[in-house]
């Protein structure tokens, strides 16, 4: 049973293409996981800065 040789190329086609699709997914969702970060810490800073505005409010007021 005699294998064409184009059918090494296909093959190898194939597994090069699944390595490059499982190494693109993990950097987009690397890049995804810090762009979270980024929003969350913005979020926080946020809510923080209310609280302080708050505290300056209820202080002032009180």
């Amino acid at each position: 049973m005699d294998i064409p040789f184009w059918i090494y190329f296909v093959v190898a086609g194939i597994i090069v293409s699944a390595y490059m699709v499982i190494r693109t997914g993990r950097e987009e969702r690397m890049m995804e996981d810090e762009i979270i970060e980024r929003e969350g810490e913005v979020y926080m800073q946020r809510l923080e800065k209310e609280r302080e505005e708050k505290k300056k409010t209820q202080n002032s007021a009180g």
